[in-house]
């Protein structure tokens, strides 16, 4: 998953909006950052949390997959005199980075950086000409990897699940006779196409090609992965007392943090017309509302806060429990290492 600074398009590959850290109030109220506290920041971005976290007498350790990112927060690293380090790591890794005793705070706001969609040659926006990438870490298999190699039942997965398109069976078949013909290689290329093959009616709210372009993000990145690594790894490396905030823009996103924290609440298992099997101790509680979302006047201010939601907890003296990923019931999509160069 990419390091979302909190300001970025209004939809999957729209046009940029100004860096605003999104919830940033209510993120800094749930974080609690103080002097003599340790956070980390597993998607620096711009470094708008970074920065505010930073303001407030704390320090940081802050991760971003993008090289670019990390280039452009080396003049903050120098302007805060130890106080932050900028570590070139995808956020599941964090634990990786974390003090032998344990962190006081993890935040994570999910999503694609508004300096990624800004660059036309990273493939990002269908709204600007470049390579049909995607890709956050400049690594690995590309977008246009996956739409000229994968099968066309993987691409119908892909767009249904990652992107919750109807229109999965027409695209991903208008593709495949469009590749035997021409390779993709652009993000106009695959535009162009979902604009034939699914053209824009007057009640529609959203580009045609939002969808798909969101479902390769996605997949190209390991997105919802990354997250549920990450969660997992937030678990391990936070000190009892400590915070774990998660800012999502996403459905798909917002149910994978929904579930772990209901999950990790500590309510028994078994079913209710049973005897209880065992008690699990909660390895967190719940910090303010369940979930928090944008004020009106914020979502005016910034249009891309208006999907915003924020989630956090509180990390308790229980051990960590194991990372299962059947947790999340993700679907078998097809393998990324299949569909490369």
């Amino acid at each position: 998953m990419a390091a979302n600074p909190g300001g970025g398009s209004t939809d999957a590959g729209g046009g940029p909006v100004r860096h605003i850290p999104v919830l940033l109030e209510e993120v800094l109220a749930a974080l609690a950052p103080a002097p003599g506290k340790l956070i980390l920041d597993g998607t620096f971005g711009a470094g708008g949390y970074t920065a505010a976290i930073l303001a407030a007498g704390a320090e940081v350790i802050a991760l971003d997959r993008d090289p670019t990112a990390i280039a452009a927060g080396q003049a903050m690293v120098a302007a805060h005199g130890g106080r932050l380090r900028l570590i070139h790591s995808q956020f599941s890794h964090l634990a990786e980075h974390a003090p032998e005793g344990g962190l006081d705070g993890v935040v994570l706001d999910i999503g694609v950086s508004s300096m990624q969609i800004d660059e036309a040659e990273r493939g990002f926006s269908f709204q600007k000409s470049g390579p049909l990438d995607m890709r956050m870490s400049a690594e690995g298999v590309s977008a246009a990897d996956v739409v000229n190699r994968a099968k066309v039942a993987d691409l119908i997965r892909i767009f249904h699940f990652l992107g919750e398109e109807s229109q999965a069976p027409r695209i991903a078949h208008a593709i495949e006779k469009r590749r035997e013909e021409k390779p993709f290689e652009t993000t106009r290329d695959l535009a162009g196409l979902i604009e034939l093959v699914t053209p824009r009616k007057m009640k529609d709210k959203i580009h045609p090609a939002t969808r798909v372009f969101q479902a390769l993000r996605i997949f190209v990145n390991d997105e919802l992965g990354e997250l549920a690594q990450a969660l997992f790894a937030a678990e391990a490396a936070l000190k009892p007392g400590g915070r774990l905030v998660v800012v999502t823009f996403h459905s798909l996103e917002d149910r994978i943090v929904k579930k772990f924290f209901s999950d990790r609440a500590g309510k028994a298992s078994g079913s209710r017309h049973l005897p209880v099997a065992h008690e699990r101790a909660a390895t967190f509680t719940a910090i303010g509302k369940p979930m928090v979302s944008a004020s009106e006047a914020e979502a005016e201010a910034n249009p891309r806060a208006r999907s915003a939601k924020l989630r956090a907890g509180l990390r308790t003296e229980a051990a960590a429990e194991a990372a299962d990923m059947s947790l999340f019931g993700f679907p078998n999509l097809a393998s990324l290492g299949k569909l490369g160069g």
